[in-house]
Formats: structure tokens, sequence, C-alpha cells
């Protein structure tokens, strides 16, 4: 049995060595903000691109500064793909990719895999942290027996919680020290030092009494964002066919000083929580006899959304006498929302392959995306097409799909053909504009 106070002593004296697991757009920022404040940080990825990148002092992540990487290069921040240095650690975070497999259900082979790869190396004094979203139970049936399996005893020798992460990649309004800290352990003494290792980096820890609470806590955040915007983007279907603006109504409903939060709706769910979390609860719902019907319904909502924004270009370049097939078609944005580089699970992508799949000549510009990324579901090979007016004009359509600031919105306005705006960036009604 170790000693608990030793072991909360060591984070409180920031002479533990944080190990983060999975050096993404999570696992990064927290790493910069452990390095920081003075603990010395050993990132693990298998992915050695990743590794070799951020050892040279650089960031493969856009609005993850270069400088700050480098400078964390020099104050005690490494990066391995090694797991037999996972003994080297005081605390384990593992933030991995939860993702979808085809049948919509969750993938759990990235945690699970890295359990069973940190497994020979665990030693006692060790705290390990889920951050990945997952669904309810994860903690305690995947990792707490494959923590123990080497005779290790959870609350005794070793520490297990369950933390998720609250990254909101682009808001410059939020940083990873002023986003509260959900955290739920195993046994109380798991809590306690989950705490201790948590509360140095993060301005306030909120503790739960499971992990399952704090596994479904990350599961309510994300579905009641995916069921309000799902709400919203059924309204704007219905204030379309009414002639309703839904951007103006959002706005006016704003005004109402409680009980109404604004949405906005758009082009479909992305990123890698929104339109894949609510399906972890569902998948783990059936377990217990129950059929999420709210959740799924919304899902069905943001999945549409794609085919309708399809439909409003169809019918502008019907209007205009043209077919989709043979149609030059301009997307504008690709990664899943404004002012990021982050392509995971992008409604824009899934707008080019319908274009592409009904005849249309796709491309994109996007400045945060130079390059179309190899993705495992998607392949373009495209890069970002210059906003000129001689290049803007050159096409048939333009489908605003992601509303980064960088674009030149007058210009867009001024020289494209037909505008298709998903995002409710025009307001004013223009012959040439239609709203999606």
């Amino acid at each position: 049995m170790t000693d608990i106070n030793a072991v909360v002593e060591k984070f409180k004296s920031r002479k533990a060595l944080i190990g983060i697991v999975g050096l993404g757009y999570v696992g990064l920022p927290l790493m910069l903000r452990y390095n920081a404040i003075g603990f010395n940080v050993l990132g693990i990825d298998i992915d050695t691109f990743k590794v070799d990148k951020l050892n040279a002092g650089q960031s493969y992540i856009e609005h993850i500064s270069a400088v700050n990487v480098a400078k964390a290069r020099e104050t005690g921040f490494e990066a391995t793909t090694d797991f037999t240095r996972v003994s080297e650690c005081d605390a384990l975070i593992l933030c991995v990719p939860t993702p979808l497999n085809k049948y919509r259900e969750p993938d759990m082979s990235f945690v699970i895999n890295t359990t069973d790869a940190l497994k020979p190396y665990l030693r006692a004094g060790q705290v390990v942290s889920l951050e990945s979203t997952t669904y309810p139970g994860t903690t305690e049936e995947e990792l707490l027996p494959r923590v123990q399996e080497g005779g290790l005893v959870v609350g005794q020798d070793i520490y297990l919680v369950y933390s998720p992460e609250r990254e909101d990649p682009g808001n410059p309004n939020f940083e990873t020290r002023t986003i509260p800290k959900v955290i739920g352990g195993h046994t109380a003494q798991c809590l306690e030092v989950g705490v201790a290792l948590y509360e140095q980096a993060i301005d306030q820890v909120v503790q739960v009494s499971s992990t399952k609470a704090a596994e479904m806590t990350k599961l309510l955040e994300n579905i009641h964002r995916a069921v309000n915007i799902g709400l919203v983007n059924e309204m704007k279907i219905v204030a379309d066919r009414m002639g309703i603006d839904i951007f103006e109504v959002v706005d006016a409903a704003a005004t109402k000083p409680f009980g109404f939060t604004p949405y906005y709706p758009g082009p479909g769910l992305g990123g890698h929580c929104i339109p894949i979390d609510p399906f972890y609860l569902t998948w783990k719902a059936r377990e217990y006899g129950l059929h999420t019907r709210f959740i799924e319904l919304s899902g069905e909502v943001n999945q549409a959304m794609p085919e309708y924004v399809l439909g409003k270009l169809m019918d502008g370049l019907n209007d205009a006498g043209k077919a989709l097939k043979g149609s030059r078609v301009l997307v504008l944005g690709i990664a899943y929302k404004k002012n990021v580089d982050d392509m995971r699970e992008s409604p824009s992508v899934e707008i080019m392959e319908l274009i592409e799949a009904k005849g249309g000549v796709v491309a994109y510009s996007d400045p945060h995306v130079p390059v179309f990324p190899k993705m495992r579901e998607h392949h373009f090979e495209l890069s970002s097409e210059a906003l000129t007016a001689e290049n803007l004009a050159s096409f048939d359509a333009v489908v605003l799909a992601t509303d980064h600031d960088k674009f030149d919105y007058a210009l867009i306005e001024s020289k494209a053909k037909l505008i298709v705006d998903s995002r409710g960036k025009y307001r004013t009604p223009t012959a040439h504009i239609i709203k999606a």
C-alpha cells in the first residue's frame, strides 16, 4: 500500500512527472499548462510525426503556438513513442480518441489499446486519469480490470479517476486553466489524488461521486448542445418555408434575459464531441432496456443538414438554368468550426462528397486548411483555392459552410454568381444569395 499523503504532496510540491498519453487537441494544451506551472511533462504518442515535430519545438495544431512548444521543450517537456517510459511518470493522463464505428457504435479500441500498452509499466503510487469522452461505466469496466491485472490494487497502490476534457479550440474567452474540471474517482482515495493532480493546473475542480457520474456529466453537456442545435436546425427549415429569417428570430429571442439560450443553425454538426457523444449514451442505454428517442431524433435532424444544403444549392443552380452535374462549386470553409484547422466530423466534407456524387466539380477554400488532409473516411486530392475576384467569378456557385473571420465577405458577395449561405452571414436579402 502506498502512502497517499506522499503521493498528494508530490503533486502539491510540483515534483511529480506528468505523463500525457495522446498529444492532440486535448493533450497538447494540457501539456503546455502543466509545463507553464513548473511540472516536468512527458508526452507519449504512437505517431512519430507528432513526436518528432514536438521535440523539434514545432506545433502541428494551428491555434497552438510553436513558440510555446519550443519554450516547453526548454523547460522540462519531452515527447516519446516509447511506452516503457510510463514507469517514470507519477500521473498518466489519457487523451486518446473515442470515435464511432460504421454502425454508429462506440469504438473503444484507442482507449483499450492504450491502456494495454501502459499495463506492463504501471507501478505503485501512480494516478491514471481518463479524459476521453465515453459512455458511463468505461473507467470501471475497461480500465479498472486492466490496471489491476498486474496485482496493483486501485485505491491502495494505484489511483484511477475519470476527468472529461472540456477544450473549445479557437475560443479566445477560455483556456485550459479557466475551464472548471469535473473529476470522479473509483474510490475516495482515488478522488483525493486526482484532485491533487488537477487542482495545481486548473482554477476550479468540481468533484462528483463516481467515475460514472463524471462520464455522464460530459455526455449531458454535449447532448444538451446536440439536442438544441437539432431543434434550431429543424426550426430553420420551418422558418424558411414560411419566409422567415431564423437568424433574426434567434437574435430576437436571445434578448430575453432568462429561460433562453441562443443556438444557431448550420450545415450539420462537426468536431469530435457533439456529433458523436450522444450515440455513446444511446448505445449504453440499450444495455438497460432503454431507447433514447429524444437524442436519436436530434441526431437524425443534424445528420440531414448537409442534404438540406445540397438541396438549396441544386435549387439555386436550377433557377439559374443550370444542373449541378458539371457545375463548378466552391465550398468555403472545411474545418468543422470557424477560425480553427480541426477537420474532425466536419459537415463541409460531407457536403463536398454529396456535390461530387451528383456530378458537380467541387473545390474548396479554407485559410486554415491549405491542403486537404489525409482522413480515414474522406479522400480529396485538393488544395485551398485563392479567394480572388477572378477565381470567385469562375465558379457557378459557392457554398458558405464554415464562416471563418479571414474570409473577405464583401468580395465574395460582389463576385460570386450564386452564394448558398448555411451560416446566416448575409442578412440582407439579395437575388444571388440563398439561405441554407
